[in-house]
């Protein structure tokens, strides 16, 4: 009776035991569960498949040249910093500060000053589009068709008629120049998520055009400019034609530099991985400070 009036009054009836039988999940769900184990599984293959040259790479350094030039190599030779002493000069006194300075000022000069042009582009291109702007980003894009090598004669003549080989400015505004038009694209995918309507209230607020870059489309656009920063910072750093065509001393870069281990007497393995390990570090740890944003950049716009 009493469990009759609480079911009458909407009430469920009381739990007679504890136990209960976990229903069996359907058919599509446990394929679903089973796709996302296998592309786990997959993703984890992918990344470790690229990420053992690098690990390689890092336990080269440590080994001696004989244990680095065994085939096959030891995995279990003994370890020893002398392939990072050859690359500080222990042997030779030539010190590789000069060419990280050089790639550090050419990297980070020629990323600002490709900030500082393609986000007005892309503001121009994305929120107030000008007439036929597919065709200008087309144009933008054509420019990276050229093979690098087909403009390094006409380069390297207009440098020495102007007195610029070996000067490391010139390399800033050329990696600001190749960089340019791959920033402006991504800039202009970035600009296009930032809602008109906040743009329109600054507009009734008086705010000029510097005032809306700066306080407005910066902050929400900063995952965007970050992996742009970050893209064209990599490009810059790891760049070595015109490095090693246009500079000679003064200028070197650390790519150039890496390649003065290859001489006629031999490649230096141990030495090469030293000093690679050492120039991908600024280039790694931008990345992994940036990290957040990087991803957050990378897939704007991606999902809806």
């Amino acid at each position: 009776m009493t469990t009759h009036l609480h079911t009458a009054a909407g009430t469920p009836p009381p739990i007679r035991s504890r136990r209960h039988r976990l229903l069996p999940q359907p058919p599509s769900a446990r394929r679903r569960k089973g796709w996302n184990t296998a592309w786990g599984l997959t993703a984890w293959g992918a990344g470790l498949f690229f990420f053992l040259p690098v690990a390689w790479m890092v336990l080269t350094s440590f080994h001696s040249e004989t244990d680095a030039a065994t085939n096959p190599p030891s995995i279990a030779a003994h370890l020893t910093l002398s392939g990072y002493r050859e690359f500080f000069g222990s042997a030779t006194g030539q010190s590789p500060l000069p060419a990280l300075i050089n790639s550090a000022t050419a990297s980070i000069g020629s990323t600002t000053l490709v900030l500082l042009l393609a986000v007005p582009a892309a503001y121009a291109l994305a929120i107030k589009p000008v007439r036929k702007w597919r065709d200008v980003l087309f144009f933008f894009l054509s420019t990276k068709m050229l093979p690098t090598v087909a403009g390094l004669l006409p380069i390297y003549l207009f440098a020495k008629n102007t007195g610029l080989l070996d000067n490391i400015w010139l390399l800033v505004i050329l990696y600001t120049s190749m960089n340019l038009p791959i920033a402006v694209w991504m800039m202009r995918s970035f600009l296009a998520e930032v809602p008109i309507s906040i743009l329109e209230a600054a507009q009734i607020d008086g705010a000029g055009l510097l005032t809306t870059l700066r306080r407005i489309v910066a902050p929400i656009a900063a995952p965007g400019i970050a992996a742009t920063a970050l893209i064209c910072f990599i490009f810059s750093w790891n760049e070595m034609l015109f490095a090693r065509v246009l500079t000679g001393v003064a200028a070197v870069t650390s790519p150039v530099f890496l390649t003065g281990f290859v001489t006629g007497e031999g490649l230096f393995l141990a030495q090469v991985c030293a000093a690679a390990t050492l120039i991908s570090l600024p280039v790694l740890a931008a990345g992994f400070a940036a990290q957040d944003k990087l991803v957050q950049g990378l897939s704007l716009g991606a999902v809806k």
